[in-house]
């Protein structure tokens, strides 16, 4: 079966660590993405966010470094098999991270759709989430 994948980046004024424990901390995933997330946080474990819309489990855990899911939404086929999810924290020169997003497996013709829903719905929450008071964000949501 085909399927779809893509590739983001993004900038966030935070340590690598900080945002990876928020990554797989239920309350402050929940706070930067506005929908209710939980997580076991060891591999093996699993995991939901945006009120259940999507699931998965922790395949792998690198602290402050790497998390790989598997992750599904509800939209998918119930035949579908599960997308997976790569996240890389990398240090910049400025004290922030450089997250980077591999979403591979998806159903075919997806991609664009959730390229959009990362960007949309976790980039743009992370940036008001970790960035300075005044709210300034430069938009930073390289492919």
């Amino acid at each position: 079966m085909s399927t779809d994948a893509f590739e983001l980046t993004t900038t966030i004024p935070a340590p690598p660590e900080q945002v990876y424990d928020a990554w797989l901390d239920p309350e402050e995933h929940s706070a930067f993405t506005g929908g209710e997330a939980t997580c076991d946080r060891r591999v093996g474990g699993t995991f939901t966010a945006w009120d259940g819309y999507i699931s998965g489990t922790t395949l792998e855990l690198e602290p402050g470094r790497r998390i790989v899911q598997t992750w599904r939404t509800t939209d998918f086929a119930d035949d579908a098999e599960d997308a997976r999810l790569e996240i890389t924290f990398t240090a910049d020169n400025a004290g922030g991270t450089v997250l980077k997003l591999v979403h591979s497996g998806l159903p075919k013709g997806d991609a664009a759709r959730y390229t959009e829903g990362w960007r949309e719905f976790y980039f743009t929450g992370m940036q008001a989430y970790f960035g300075p008071e005044d709210g300034d964000d430069d938009g930073d949501w390289g492919e």
